[in-house]
């Protein structure tokens, strides 16, 4: 089996959709076929598709099979489509924190143990840039999940899909050094710890801390 849980397989099948590879009204390939193509078990296959559902991508049509519902950038406001990195990383400073707060009071030791699980993805290989950002929007994407809130888990979900986008990729590359990882996987450790020990206003305050560090980075690489 795979080491992906539920999340990674989520934004495996997220990213096909997003890059065309699955399509408005497309059926997805059968659940069996999906699951080992993936390697995870069929619960984890099944949870994947519910998170993928819950974010308005995908729809499940019972005797049918999961058929993308999810039409490209006609569904995105232009704002979104066109947001700059850093406008984008002000929408997370206004969302994130209170998302930590909401995960102390819903999440549970599942929620928690991939949460950690992706902690240690990000912090197997701090020269990888690729892997650490994958398992880092799946972190952070994991954290709005945890919440239970429908709406705030499409929100997220919007704004995360603008991390597709070439202009992020090429942000990405010029600001994820060793050094900033290894900080990075600091925060996400002390965020993880206020959100297992049940401190909401740690959470939120370590949320801030590590959202602020990405934004000056991403600020002093758009001044270069």
């Amino acid at each position: 089996m795979s080491r992906l849980g539920a999340s990674g397989v989520a934004d495996q099948i997220r990213r096909g959709i997003m890059q065309g590879q699955f399509r408005l009204h497309d059926r997805l390939p059968p659940s069996r076929d999906l699951a080992a193509n993936y390697g995870v078990a069929r619960n984890t296959l099944r949870a994947a598709l519910h998170t993928l559902e819950r974010e308005g991508l995908v729809e499940t049509r019972s005797g049918s099979g999961t058929y993308v519902v999810h039409n490209g950038d006609q569904t995105a406001p232009r704002d979104l489509i066109n947001a700059s990195p850093l406008a984008l990383m002000d929408a997370r400073f206004a969302l994130e924190p209170h998302i930590c707060r909401l995960c102390v009071m819903h999440g549970g030791q599942a929620d928690f143990d991939e949460l950690d699980q992706l902690c240690r993805t990000m912090e197997a290989d701090t020269r990888d840039a690729n892997t650490f950002s994958d398992a880092d929007a799946q972190f952070h994407r994991k954290l709005a999940m945890t919440t239970r809130n429908d709406l705030l888990i499409w929100i997220m979900a919007q704004i995360n899909s603008v991390r597709l986008r070439e202009e992020w990729t090429l942000m990405r590359g010029l600001t994820l050094t060793e050094d900033v990882i290894e900080l990075y996987n600091e925060q996400h450790r002390r965020l993880l710890g206020a959100i297992r020990s049940r401190q909401p206003e740690a959470a939120a305050t370590y949320m801030k801390a590590h959202l602020e560090t990405a934004r000056l980075s991403l600020t002093r690489v758009a001044e270069t």
